[in-house]
């Protein structure tokens, strides 16, 4: 196969992503909500603020179960290259305790 060829066969598998300014710029998000039925997993993204008694989802992602794994996989990855470049990243569990978990069959991150 010549290298023209190659190439384009690179460029055609090749995906175009466009970020957007307002997608861009971001959402803080200090607590995530998962619920997962047979065919998909929701991630519910939370900014929960000190003295603040009620918190609204900013964002909602929605994935199928395969993609799930997918990200669990490349969060594992950049988690672990990281921590090799920047030292153990300290979870205070005692933070967590004093926000309220009764959504129902969820998981917390």
């Amino acid at each position: 196969m010549s290298k023209d060829c190659k190439d384009d066969k690179a460029k055609k598998n090749q995906l175009n992503i466009q970020l957007d300014e307002n997608i861009a710029n971001g959402t803080y998000s200090n607590l995530v909500i998962i619920n997962h039925s047979s065919t998909e997993f929701m991630l519910d993204f939370v900014s929960v603020m000190p003295g603040v008694p009620k918190s609204k989802v900013k964002s909602r992602m929605i994935l199928a179960p395969q993609h799930a794994k997918r990200l669990l996989s490349a969060l594992s990855e950049n988690i672990r290259r990281y921590e090799s470049a920047n030292g153990e990243i300290k979870d205070d569990q005692k933070q967590h305790q004093n926000i309220p978990m009764n959504f129902g069959p969820t998981g917390e991150a």
